[in-house]
């Protein structure tokens, strides 16, 4: 091959990657985001910005420290938020004390626990395992 056919089949080439590549943009445009928390969760969207409520977004506990992420600030125990300070972090809940008013903040504040209906203990006894 001489030096003007590689030239143009390199354009060519060239060309045809971009064109692909434009391609794949275009078609990832419309699609989400699906690492994107809910709407619910962000605090510009979701129900902090609506009720003026904080929203408990996530609990970080360690031996050495225990982090809040309330309404998308991070706030670790001891620490003020909105002028109430953050007194205890567990696994589902942060509580806020501001004064004598205390504020409970739930994980899950739609997760109602409940007993497991015929079930008084996760043990199976002798009487159920010969039956079976």
């Amino acid at each position: 091959m001489d030096q003007p056919v590689r030239s143009a089949w390199r354009l060519t080439r060239l060309a045809a990657g971009c064109l692909a590549l434009a391609s794949a943009a275009a078609i990832g445009a419309g699609l989400p985001d699906p690492m994107r928390p809910p709407p619910a969760l962000t605090a510009a969207d979701g129900a902090a910005s609506v009720s003026g409520l904080p929203v408990l977004q996530s609990v970080m506990l360690s031996p050495s420290r225990k982090v809040a992420i309330i309404s998308g600030q991070t706030v670790a125990l001891g620490e003020h938020y909105q002028g109430a300070r953050l007194v205890r972090i567990s696994e589902g809940e942060a509580v806020l004390r501001n004064g004598s008013e205390v504020q409970v903040l739930k994980l899950f504040p739609d997760l109602e626990k409940q007993p497991l209906s015929g079930r008084t203990s996760g043990k199976v006894s002798r009487h159920s395992q010969a039956q079976k």
